[in-house]
């Protein structure tokens, strides 16, 4: 890969940008054991969890709460605030290093999140990494019913509208799978991933 340039003068606790999309570039993804965790280990699977673009799909229920439009929501107006909010949990593999490593992706134009606010308050909102024309959704987070499903919603319109070909969710959850999304071996995922890198897209 050569559109990211090699990271200098970052503190020690940052991992390498280049090594965060090399990985991705790569189909594994890090995590931590816990959020004071300095370690930062790499995870693959043999079946892998894809939201195909253009097949999202939501209740009728949220379908009338987006119509009805009494939240906002934004694009990498809060990226940090999404962060905590995932990482707000009694069990989390969302490190302190992580976060901020990924906001230093996140500064390169290669992570990004949604956010859902009602008045000024952030309700909901997930956060992910880009490249080329895929996206490798990391977490979510809610503080208000449905507002997740919400910020879902939303993200699947600017992934469509902005023509990504790959929304990875790591795994399957049955949660998940309310909303489109499919189970896949890895050599079917491993030949969407390098269909996805032959592509330009921009979430920003």
């Amino acid at each position: 890969m050569t559109e990211y340039r090699k990271s200098e003068g970052y503190p020690a606790n940052i991992i390498p940008p280049e090594i965060l999309l090399e990985g991705y570039a790569q189909g594994i993804f890090p995590m931590a054991r816990s959020r004071d965790d300095q370690k930062i280990n790499w995870y693959t699977a043999s079946r892998r969890g894809i939201i195909p673009i253009g097949y999202f799909k939501v209740s009728r229920k949220v379908k009338r709460l987006i119509r009805k439009k009494e939240y906002r929501w934004a694009v990498n107006e809060d990226f940090r605030g999404v962060m905590e909010g995932c990482a707000e949990r009694e069990s989390t593999w969302i490190s302190g290093r992580l976060i901020a490593s990924f906001e230093v992706l996140h500064e390169m134009g290669h992570a990004h999140s949604v956010e859902i606010f009602r008045g000024d308050r952030l309700v909901a909102g997930l956060y992910g990494a880009t490249l080329r024309s895929a996206f490798f959704a990391e977490s979510m987070f809610q503080r208000e019913p449905e507002m997740g499903k919400i910020a879902l919603y939303h993200c699947h319109e600017r992934l469509k509208g902005r023509k990504f070909r790959l929304w990875d969710t790591q795994f399957y959850t049955p949660h998940l799978g309310q909303f489109g999304c499919l189970e896949v071996d890895s050599e079917d995922y491993d030949k969407l991933l390098e269909r996805a890198l032959r592509f330009h897209a921009r979430f920003d």
